[in-house]
């Protein structure tokens, strides 16, 4: 049976991804999940796992050598899982870690490589114009996120390379932040920890606090679920008819951050409901609307999760907590 490895199962999109291939894929395909640390999280699944450094060519020997179709590459260093500021960790992992991935499709001869690249890369067009899966880059130099984006556009180059030396096929998906419930509830921002905004929010909701709405409310940006996320990665892994490309990842209905928080009140209020407070003089939330349509024409795409119904997994995920292993 043909293989699709999915490097970075123990991440937080990662573990996601892995769950649906196997709930939709597994008749078809041999799942084989990889990660960075050791677990025996993935044998309820009943399927291999790997815990490897991607920095380390050597590690790759432990993966399967025959029948690889696809491998599906989630796993990097970014800012929000860095305290302080290590540069050098972005060109590690996600140059010569993308290299080493890269070695691996090339001497297994996998057909295809479906990688993960920042919404950054157009740092600059958001929040000014719609942004289109081909667009050219256009990001800032300057800032903690500047040696990240670049690291990744190198690693999208490094793709680009294979796909033209080699033929490796390559779907690239380009992310704005992706949506899930995990036990965690933080992030790096300026390598100092703190408390997701929207984890706060639905904090607040359960516990019928106030929930702050700052700036303009009527700003908007697309809300993705990982679910959503996780059915795309399985249609390009299915589509036979094209070699891939940039894609983006959306919902193409973005939501306001006044809907964000009407709709938090709504799933996770209890008896004593939050009320709204706004905070016009607080920094506006950050606003960007992605085009999909080339998603949607190439690859067959319709997201399945609106804004309130991802609020309803996100809860029934919160209930079950099921990756608390991972954690």
């Amino acid at each position: 049976m043909n293989k699709i490895v999915i490097i970075g199962a123990t991440g937080e999109t990662g573990m996601y991804i892995t769950d649906y291939f196997c709930k939709v894929a597994k008749n078809e395909y041999e799942i084989v999940a990889v990660g960075h640390r050791k677990t025996n999280f993935f044998e309820k699944y009943n399927i291999e796992y790997c815990d490897i450094d991607i920095r380390c060519e050597e590690d790759f020997k432990k993966l399967p050598q025959e029948n690889v179709y696809a491998v599906i590459y989630t796993a990097a260093m970014m800012p929000g899982r860095m305290v302080g500021y290590e540069p050098m960790e972005y060109l590690t992992t996600n140059i010569c870690g993308t290299l080493n991935v890269l070695e691996y499709c090339r001497k297994v001869n996998a057909d295809r490589i479906l990688f993960t690249q920042t919404i950054r890369d157009l740092g600059n067009k958001i929040g000014k114009e719609k942004i289109e899966a081909d667009a050219d880059r256009d990001f800032s130099y300057k800032g903690d996120h500047a040696v990240y984006v670049i690291s990744k556009n190198a690693a999208v180059d490094l793709i680009e390379h294979y796909y033209q030396e080699y033929g490796l096929k390559r779907f690239v998906f380009r992310l704005p932040t992706i949506y899930m419930y995990t036990p965690n509830e933080f992030y790096c921002v300026n390598g100092q920890r703190k408390k997701m905004g929207f984890r706060h929010m639905i904090d607040q909701a359960i516990q019928g606090k106030d929930i702050e709405v700052w700036g303009d409310p009527s700003k908007a940006h697309d809300v993705v679920y990982v679910k959503d996320l996780a059915k795309i990665f399985y249609l390009a892994c299915m589509c036979q008819n094209n070699d891939g490309g940039m894609y983006n990842v959306g919902t193409g209905l973005p939501v306001t951050i006044l809907e964000q928080a009407e709709g938090m009140i709504e799933i996770f209020g209890k008896e004593k409901k939050s009320k709204i407070v706004f905070c016009p003089d607080k920094p506006n939330a950050r606003e960007y609307d992605i085009d999909i349509s080339k998603t949607c024409k190439e690859l067959g795409y319709r997201p399945e999760y609106p804004y309130l119904k991802y609020l309803e997994d996100f809860k029934r995920e919160m209930e079950m907590n099921r990756f608390k292993e991972l954690f």
